[in-house]
């Protein structure tokens, strides 16, 4: 995290702000020292933080010892995670002026980045005490309010801004996100327009367009956007994520296939970008490709499961039965429906003995409910018995959607079982109901296709 603080450690794409009061400890500046600041700033902008640091050393002990010098310092303690020492410095600050309004702003991103959110607005909240006007605190407090989707009071925050400053991005383009939130996609676009005129060369006023057009389908205005942003900033993930979103829209899934990958190039440990890279490789027949992109999704984000079933599918395909069935036992852990159930204890029974699965499909039973074609099937693979019972209850579902379901899993009771005959008799009927939304018609289809029966 880096802390900006107005004049001296600024960055190339955030809008200008009015700079807020000076500390009140500021010594005069020696002539050198304007000079250290910006070799500071220089050094922090290449992420070298101890040398960042080692400037402030250089410095007259009088103007080190001023408070908007330690702030400074203290920012770039914050950016090298040395929090704690970050922390010490400004509450020391805080202690001996407490009214010092830079201090407090510095704090309060400090009890953000900590996830202290209460004690972030409480901080920022003393602040506009001090000073009501305070641009940064008032947009921070926009910005909380937003997030916890309490639109009134972000749209009051951000019109404070806006009072003092009308052509302040940040609180143009956090009062966009309320209307936004307010499905006025009008007044948004407008505020947007203002931002993308006011500061040309800021890429996230243009990037937040995009979305807006995304959403409402303008999808050729999104990739304009989109496309502006990419001239001026051509290494930022966020973008190529955008465009490539944006081009799955537009069905030009290629194009967007390697605007994911460049998005993956620039930062392998987010793992948004290997969501739909996975999908558009496996929609192609770049299975090893698909599953790759599925088994790095794992290690980073566990809990999101359909990375777990993406791979489960990918494993099945193989015939890697144990390997899938580990993984669709993973997901029923975070997802506990009774297909997830069946599918893995499907090829449990495939990686072994039919009996395998029994003591997983205990508690599965106790988990689904009675007297339904769910529960007849998971009872069927549980006792290895009574396929008459559970085919006819699925003759009696009128869901389409679970009856398919069911109907897959009935078929692949009999193969399992070696009745070959009678599975195909329910895979072909499975393949005429066409429910494709379901995961188990893709599986039924692959063994149509490969066994020849009829396909529509």
């Amino acid at each position: 995290m880096v802390i900006i603080l107005p004049g001296i450690f600024s960055c190339a794409s955030p809008p200008p702000v009015p700079a807020p009061p000076a500390p009140v400890e500021q010594a005069a500046p020696l002539p050198n020292t304007q000079a250290i600041l910006a070799a500071a700033a220089d050094l922090l902008s290449r992420e070298d933080y101890d040398g960042a640091l080692a400037c402030f050393d250089r410095l007259d002990s009088a103007v080190a010892a001023s408070s908007g010098i330690r702030l400074l310092k203290a920012s770039v303690l914050s950016s090298a995670a040395r929090t704690a020492e970050a922390r010490g410095i400004v509450e020391e600050i805080i202690a001996g002026e407490p009214d010092n309004t830079e201090a407090l702003y510095v704090l309060s991103t400090l009890e953000g980045a900590g996830g202290r959110n209460k004690e972030q607005k409480a901080t920022l909240e003393r602040l506009i005490r001090i000073d009501p006007n305070h641009v940064a605190a008032l947009t921070s407090l926009g910005d909380i309010s937003l997030r916890g989707k309490s639109l009134k009071a972000a749209a009051a925050y951000f019109d404070r801004v806006l009072a003092v400053d009308p052509d302040n991005g940040d609180a143009l383009l956090g009062l966009a996100g309320v209307y936004r939130y307010q499905r006025n996609p009008k007044e948004a676009e407008s505020l947007l327009n203002k931002a993308v005129k006011r500061y040309p060369q800021w890429t996230r006023p243009l990037t937040e367009r995009a979305r807006l057009y995304q959403e409402a389908g303008f999808y050729d205005d999104a990739l304009r956007d989109l496309d502006r942003a990419l001239k001026i900033n051509g290494d930022d993930y966020w973008i190529a994520v955008d465009r490539g979103i944006v081009l799955v829209d537009l069905r030009r899934k290629q194009e967007a296939l390697l605007e994911f990958n460049r998005a993956i190039a620039m930062n392998p440990s987010i793992f948004l970008a290997y969501v739909y890279s996975a999908g558009i490789k496996d929609e192609m027949g770049d299975y090893d490709g698909a599953e790759h992109d599925y088994e790095v999704l794992v290690k980073l984000k566990p809990e999101y499961y359909f990375a777990l079933e993406g791979l489960g599918v990918q494993k099945m395909r193989k015939g890697l039965w144990a390997e899938a069935r580990d993984a669709f036992l993973m997901v029923y852990k975070q997802a506990p429906e009774t297909h997830y159930a069946l599918l893995a204890s499907l090829c449990w029974m495939r990686a072994g003995k039919m009996s395998d699965p029994k003591t997983f499909l205990e508690t599965a039973l106790k988990k689904a409910q009675r007297d339904t074609a769910e529960w007849s099937m998971l009872r069927l693979y549980h006792d290895l018995h009574g396929d008459n019972d559970a085919a006819m209850r699925i003759d009696r579902e009128t869901n389409p959607v679970l009856k398919a379901q069911m109907l897959y899993y009935l078929a692949s009771y009999y193969d399992v079982r070696g009745n070959t005959s009678l599975a195909n008799r329910y895979f072909s009927q499975v393949n005429e109901m066409e429910q494709r939304a379901v995961l188990e018609w893709r599986f039924n289809r692959w063994v149509v296709e490969a066994r020849n029966l009829t396909v529509n």
